[in-house]
C-alpha cells in the first residue's frame, strides 16, 4: 500500500459541492455590497445617456474629421499631391515643346538647304569665298586681388 501514497486523490463531487455551499453566503454578501455600490453610479449614467452619446458622437465626428484632414491619405496630402502632379503636368508639356522644336529642327536639316548652310556657318565656322570669319576673343576672367591680408 506504501507505493501508492504518492498518488493523488480526485476529489469527490460531494466535496466540492460543499465547498460551493458554505462559500454562498460570502458571494452573495459580496455581490449585494458591489450592487449597492454600482447602483447609484448606473442610475446617474442612466439619467446622462442622452447627454454620453451625443458627446460620444462628436468625439467620432471631429476624429474622423481630424483622420480626414491630417490622415496618411488625407486632404494635405492630397493637395500636395495634386501640386506635383500639375508640375509634372507642366514640365511634361515643355518637353513635348521642346520635343517639337527638335523635330522640326531635324526636319529641317534634312530639307532645306539654308538650314544647313546656317548651321555649317555657326558651328563649323565655315564660310564662303570671299567671305571673312570674325571670332570674338575669350572674356577675360579678373585677377584675383593682391591683398592676401584676411588669410592666416
Amino acid at each position: 500500500m506504501k507505493r501508492f501514497s504518492n498518488m493523488t486523490k480526485f476529489p469527490r463531487p460531494e466535496d466540492s459541492l460543499r465547498a460551493m455551499v458554505e462559500r454562498a453566503p460570502k458571494a452573495e454578501a459580496l455581490a449585494a455590497s458591489w450592487i449597492v455600490r454600482i447602483r447609484p453610479l448606473a442610475m446617474r449614467l442612466y439619467a446622462l445617456r442622452r447627454r454620453i452619446a451625443t458627446i460620444a458622437v462628436f468625439v467620432v465626428a471631429a476624429s474622423l474629421l481630424v483622420h480626414v484632414m491630417f490622415g496618411a491619405n488625407g486632404m494635405v496630402v492630397y493637395r500636395q499631391k495634386r501640386a506635383g502632379y500639375e508640375a509634372l503636368q507642366k514640365q511634361i508639356e515643355k518637353v513635348q515643346q521642346e520635343n517639337s522644336r527638335y523635330t522640326q529642327q531635324i526636319h529641317g536639316l534634312q530639307s532645306d538647304e539654308k538650314a544647313i548652310e546656317k548651321e555649317a556657318r555657326e558651328q563649323l565656322g565655315y564660310a564662303k569665298q570671299g567671305e571673312y570669319v570674325y571670332v570674338a576673343p575669350a572674356p577675360v576672367k579678373a585677377a584675383p586681388p593682391a591683398n592676401h591680408s584676411a588669410k592666416k
